[in-house]
């Protein structure tokens, strides 16, 4: 949200046309976090676990999606979030590089989202104010042109935080035997869409504060730079999640939590 406002008046357009997105994509995820909690809930054959009528037994097939040699722990659940799932010691222990691969990717993408969830909020209440005309009586910070300023540098930090695990998962993906074996398309997918999203970022970033090659002048090419990053993300890493292999990042930490971590 962070490339559309101050842009021009023209941007309101834009705005409206991601509002849209926003809560389409919002919605085929909440669908498919449905259908997925369903067949939690049902149980699986090939789990040998029995049929269930409630969405909430969801944590106990996690549990058997995990391991079929899961064993439940007695760390608490303040440890295992913080070593298990934000540090993810589990994939520190099987492999240095692809722990820092994963490492990167989770910070950098989960930090730029919370960023631009932030900017979303104080877009919306400065437009709200506007509207009601209590925009003037709003502390400065919440002046969207300040709070984008704010923002400037450590979206780029974690911007390019993100691209190094990309690079690295790439790498790994052409260049070491056993992981380009193990490749399937839904890796591949993943790793292409994630690629596209960043770059596209940089791109649409870029071309807003006039630092992209030859582009810098063609401030007219920012709404539609944006509008395409903001899309495919809202698209990719929204809607896409509960039917692709990106729900791991929900369901292996509900299953942490119900194994209370540990291996």
């Amino acid at each position: 949200m962070e490339y559309f406002a101050g842009i021009s008046d023209a941007l309101r357009l834009t705005f409206v046309q991601v509002m849209i997105m926003a809560n389409l994509s919002i919605g085929i995820f909440i669908i498919g976090m449905y259908i997925n909690l369903k067949k939690w809930g049902m149980g699986s054959t090939g789990y040998g676990a029995a049929p269930s009528k409630s969405i909430l037994a969801f944590p106990k097939m996690l549990m058997y999606q995990m391991s079929e040699h899961a064993h439940v722990h007695n760390q608490s659940v303040l440890e295992t979030f913080v070593l298990d799932i934000v540090f993810q010691r589990r994939i520190l222990r099987r492999s240095p590089l692809r722990w820092f691969m994963h490492f990167t990717i989770f910070v950098g993408w989960m930090v730029l989202f919370a960023m631009s969830l932030a900017m979303f909020l104080v877009e919306m209440i400065h437009m709200v104010g506007e509207k009601v005309g209590y925009a003037h009586s709003l502390p400065e910070i919440m002046n969207p042109e300040i709070f984008r300023e704010m923002l400037s540098l450590p979206n780029d930090v974690f911007s390019y935080i993100l691209l190094v695990g990309i690079i690295i998962a790439i790498y790994r993906r052409l260049f070491v035997a056993k992981v380009r074996e193990a490749t399937i398309a839904y890796d591949s997918v993943l790793l292409i869409g994630l690629t596209v999203i960043t770059v596209s970022g940089f791109v649409a970033d870029g071309i807003r504060n006039g630092t992209f090659w030859g582009l810098g002048m063609h401030y007219e090419l920012a709404p539609p730079a944006a509008l395409f990053h903001v899309i495919i993300s809202l698209l990719f890493c929204i809607a896409y999640i509960p039917f692709s292999k990106y729900i791991h990042m929900i369901a292996i930490p509900l299953a942490l939590l119900a194994n209370k971590g540990g291996e």
